[in-house]
């Protein structure tokens, strides 16, 4: 007997790499940069082509993406019997191996459709056709189903894709218990590579919290790839080369190098400062990055060097007053002692934003979660205020 056919077929096909609003264009960057076609930016995702190899390094190497998918169906869906005659088209036979498993995650908003509602109604297509096919249905299991379908929701539409990634690829396996708040993977590793961060120059986060700014600095100034010791959904695919992913797998390890510059994380609270350490052990990082007990202290930073941080938001009554002072003390630290520096700090209110009493050469809009941030760029000179 034949082996199964792998779902992306013999040629390139078109693929989709979803990761937070903002960071679009920072994940193409990232898909060109690994060999990818035809690269296009959508919202929250970036469409591109590619072949099996791109598919494995995308899951492998991708530092701002949470999954990479590649689509089945879309269309309009304007009920139930649209989102179902849309599911049961696909030719599932040729996906869902005999006695292999699937789960169906929904995610979006349709005016009609409850995303719980949806990923029944496929699930129920999918069951459908196979037992007309193969006399049979397939067991669902959604802890770790062999394939895992993607559908997404918006407006009266949908597309149905075959998750690659399985668990999101921001979930990197160092941070198994964050703190409070944290800080996406993905997004942290957008936020460093906005400020064309890669390990040459000095960085500091004198707020680090649980370290993940820290972690994914040392994870891009040691080239280490941050997906090289997970797995992925795609490779419970029929067709799965577990050979070429293991040779790419080696080849991602062989490029590793030391940092090249200092790594220092500091922060007030001495809890957040060992959840840091333990997460940058966690990661394999500890090496290349020094965490510290200590307050906004910026004295002695080389002149060149980058602040990168995320200080917190305030988003509950009265706590935006209660930050005024932490956001002035942040500012004059920079003014007085990071001449020289640029900073980069992810503020999600601007009442605060203005209590740094800094003019940003750039703001860019990202997403951390569902708050709307602004990452301003600032470039420090000594006494620089407001302009």
């Amino acid at each position: 007997m034949a082996p199964p056919e792998h779902p992306l077929g013999r040629g390139p096909a078109q693929l989709v790499a979803t990761c937070s609003r903002g960071l679009e264009p920072v994940l193409a960057a990232e898909l060109e940069g690994i060999g990818a076609g035809d690269v296009a930016t959508g919202r929250g995702a970036v469409t591109f082509d590619g072949d099996l190899t791109t598919l494995y390094r995308a899951n492998l190497e991708l530092r701002t993406a949470m999954r990479v998918l590649l689509p089945l169906a879309s269309g309009p869906v304007g009920d139930r019997e649209a989102l179902y005659r849309l599911a049961v088209a696909v030719r599932w036979e040729g996906l869902v191996q005999p006695g292999a498993t699937f789960a169906v995650e929904a995610v979006g908003r349709h005016p009609l459709l409850a995303a719980h509602f949806a990923a029944v109604v496929v699930k129920d297509a999918v069951a459908d056709r196979l037992r007309r096919v193969r006399g049979s249905r397939p067991d669902v299991d959604r802890s770790r189903p062999d394939l895992g379908l993607h559908l997404r929701l918006e407006r009266e539409a949908a597309s149905l894709s075959l998750d690659a990634s399985g668990e999101p690829l921001s979930h990197r396996g160092y941070r198994p218990a964050g703190g409070p708040a944290p800080l996406a993977e993905s997004l942290a590793a957008g936020i460093l590579l906005l400020a064309s961060y890669d390990g040459s120059q000095p960085l500091l986060d004198p707020m680090c919290g649980t370290g993940t700014l820290a972690v994914e600095a040392a994870l891009i100034a040691t080239r280490t790839a941050p997906g090289h010791a997970r797995r992925f959904a795609c490779e419970r695919w029929p067709g799965h080369d577990p050979a070429l992913l293991a040779r790419l797998r080696d080849r991602a390890r062989a490029r590793t190098r030391p940092a090249a510059a200092a790594i220092l994380a500091r922060d007030l609270d001495p809890a957040a400062v060992a959840a840091a350490r333990r997460n940058l052990e966690a990661a394999g990082m500890a090496p290349w990055v020094r965490v510290e007990a200590g307050d906004l202290d910026l004295a002695g930073l080389p002149a060149g060097s980058l602040v990168v941080t995320n200080p917190p938001y305030g988003h509950r009554i009265g706590e935006v007053s209660d930050l005024r002072p932490l956001y002035r003390r942040l500012g004059d630290g920079l003014k007085h002692h990071a001449a020289g520096s640029t900073a980069y700090i992810l503020v999600g209110d601007r009442e605060l934003a203005r209590e740094l009493r800094l003019a940003p050469r750039r703001r860019v809009v990202l997403f951390n979660g569902p708050i709307e941030c602004r990452l301003l760029e600032i470039d420090v000179v000594a006494g620089s205020h407001r302009g």
